[in-house]
């Protein structure tokens, strides 16, 4: 079990990159955005309704206080569920709130559906599966546990590549967490490092029915497609479904992205119809009585003034929505316009480091210093990556004094004592503003891993209000403050030096992290 079995991957071969098809966008404000529609649904919200959460033991508190105030569903995707104090308390409060709905009067109402990735969750013996049966042994009835297995690790490669190794060739990536008509978007796990000193991005969508019913919805349809989790810890796929890894895998990303599809374009026709039902009963002329009728049952929602757009990315299953829209988003981004994007990992896909490089937009990209990578001081080839990913830095920091680009292009790493670096996603600031209007934030990368191997998804968040551009602004800044401008002297201190052997394998497998 040669560490050197991380170069198995090398078996799959490349996907070509997709780019997405020109778009031309509205002149004015947050409405310029509107063309993501015609893509993803779009749901119409109040700005009151979005809450930045700004710290992993914020996170923490506000899972637990939501689990154990959940009445109808409690819906969860994570890549993994830790096996630490933390992660138990939080089995717990959902044993806790299902004991509960079973006391109630009548047929319990709760249901709890868990998404987690079959590699990730399964390794050692002490696991995610471990964690979670108790639940599945307890409350049969109301709790489903899936593990997606990515349909590309099979037949000789699956036996080849160890535990961990397997896990590059491809994941469930996606982290969102669901709580009645409560969302939380994130790039965060559901580990305890995640709730203590991990820094992630986390966005919590309250009261919004409509969002929280299309991403139930995702998360049903990947786990039609994935095995499932029995009580004596077994796995098996629902019957009459094509098996990721044993079956055909033509037919079974055929059916994968057919559901996926249902779930998106349903929901797309579903709100365009209320959209337009919404945009009928506003006009002039509508009935007076109607609207009276609506404020005496207090269902008169306030105008949105706040967009969500969810955005998929399943390249195994021929689905690359987000890969589009933030493609377009770099294209179309003019001049003075400025982008912030962050990554906990720096590995940019060539697709979007060409426009990056070669448009108008000003850009700060937030990265993790090589001590506040998740890899640092892992045992074997893992404690390599660190490096690996300053060469990438540094080849691409090259590259931006080479078009003398530094002034347009800032590249600025995270350091925080004791801390290490996870959050991802990007603020787009319209040229002559010091506000943001938009946001994507969920699980994508940005890397290839998310753009070509991973189950990810994530939100565009589109605001015309001051108060929610201001929490978002802050929520950038935060970040940022603790951070230092990337030079040509970073590069030259001693804890950046790059052993020949990385920089000889990098290439060969940056692909896979």
């Amino acid at each position: 079990r040669s560490s050197w079995l991380l170069l198995a991957p090398l078996l799959t071969p490349p996907v070509p990159v997709i780019t997405a098809p020109p778009c031309s966008l509205c002149p004015e404000g947050a409405h310029r955005f509107q063309w993501i529609r015609n893509l993803v649904p779009e749901f119409g919200i109040s700005s009151s309704h979005v809450k930045v959460l700004s710290s992993p033991a914020e996170f923490y508190e506000v899972l637990k206080v939501q689990i154990k105030a959940a009445k109808q569903r409690v819906v969860m995707a994570s890549l993994y569920l830790g096996t630490g104090l933390l992660e138990q308390e939080l089995v717990y409060c959902l044993e806790e709130t299902l004991e509960k709905s079973l006391q109630a009067k009548g047929s319990p109402d709760l249901r709890v559906s868990i998404l987690l990735d079959y590699t990730r969750g399964s390794r050692g013996r002490k696991n995610s599966r471990t964690m979670l049966i108790p639940l599945l042994q307890r409350f049969p009835e109301q709790v489903r546990v899936s593990l997606f297995h990515t349909p590309n690790l099979r037949g000789l490669l699956r036996l080849l590549i160890p535990e961990r190794f397997n896990e590059t060739i491809g994941l469930q990536h996606i982290k969102v967490y669901l709580f009645d008509d409560n969302v939380i978007l994130s790039g965060a796990n559901l580990s305890d490092l995640y709730f203590t000193n991990r820094q992630d991005r986390y966005i919590l969508l309250q009261d919004s029915p409509e969002i929280a019913d299309f991403f139930t919805e995702l998360v049903d349809a990947i786990g039609d497609v994935s095995l499932q989790l029995q009580q004596d810890d077994t796995v098996q796929m629902m019957e009459g479904m094509v098996h990721p890894y044993q079956g055909d895998k033509v037919a079974y990303c055929e059916i994968a992205n057919r559901r996926v599809m249902e779930v998106i374009n349903s929901t797309r026709t579903r709100q365009e119809l209320l959209h337009a039902k919404t945009f009928h009963s506003s006009q002039p002329g509508s009935s007076l009585l109607s609207q009276q009728g609506s404020q005496a049952s207090g269902s008169l929602k306030p105008e949105p003034d706040t967009w969500i757009y969810p955005l998929i990315q399943m390249k195994p299953f021929g689905i690359q929505i987000d890969e589009m829209v933030t493609e377009t988003l770099l294209t179309e981004a003019e001049r003075d316009a400025r982008i912030y994007l962050t990554t906990g990992y720096f590995n940019l896909t060539q697709a979007y480091m060409d426009l990056i490089l070669g448009t108008r937009a000003e850009y700060r990209i937030l990265l993790a210093s090589p001590e506040v990578n998740g890899f640092f001081g892992a045992k074997g080839v893992a404690g390599a990556i660190p490096a690996a990913y300053v060469y990438i830095e540094h080849q691409f920091y090259s590259e931006v004094c080479y078009l003398q680009q530094q002034e347009r292009v800032q590249l600025q790493e995270y350091s925080r004592a004791g801390w290490t670096f996870h959050a991802k996603g990007l603020w787009l600031y319209l040229a002559g503003s010091n506000l943001p209007c938009l946001t994507l934030i969920g699980s994508p990368n940005f890397g290839y891993r998310s753009v070509h191997r991973d189950l990810e998804a994530q939100v565009a968040i589109v605001t015309e209000n001051k108060a929610l551009q201001q929490q978002l602004h802050r929520e950038q800044e935060q970040l940022y403050l603790c951070s230092g401008v990337v030079s040509t002297s970073t590069f030259e201190q001693p804890n950046r030096y790059v052993k020949l052997w990385v920089k000889l394998v990098t290439p060969l497998i940056k692909n896979f992290f």
